[in-house]
């Protein structure tokens, strides 16, 4: 996982991190870091899940669209107006 960092090397960075933050604190660093990957990995779940909802909806269109061709619906129109011809002068002169 760390490659090329030894057992003395992760003792001595854990060693200048309990200098900086102090026993207190590593237990909410801790915390915060277990709820940071909790939710890294929800929201990589929830990816998938809605990658898999978006290629089964062009499936689901399609059956619908197929289903409306074959059963055509009847629709009112309303009348459509004509516009009226424009009326054009003559001058004479």
């Amino acid at each position: 996982m760390f490659g090329s960092l030894g057992f003395t090397e992760l003792i001595l960075i854990l060693f200048i991190v309990l200098i900086i933050f102090g026993a207190g604190k590593l237990p909410q660093l801790g915390e915060g870091f277990g709820k940071a990957i909790k939710g890294f990995k929800k929201s990589v779940h929830e990816a998938d899940a809605v990658e898999t909802d978006a290629q089964t909806t062009p499936q689901q269109t399609a059956s619908a669209q197929q289903q409306a061709t074959l059963q055509p619906t009847v629709q009112a129109s309303a009348p459509v107006e004509q516009p009226a011809a424009p009326v054009h002068s003559a001058s004479r002169g």
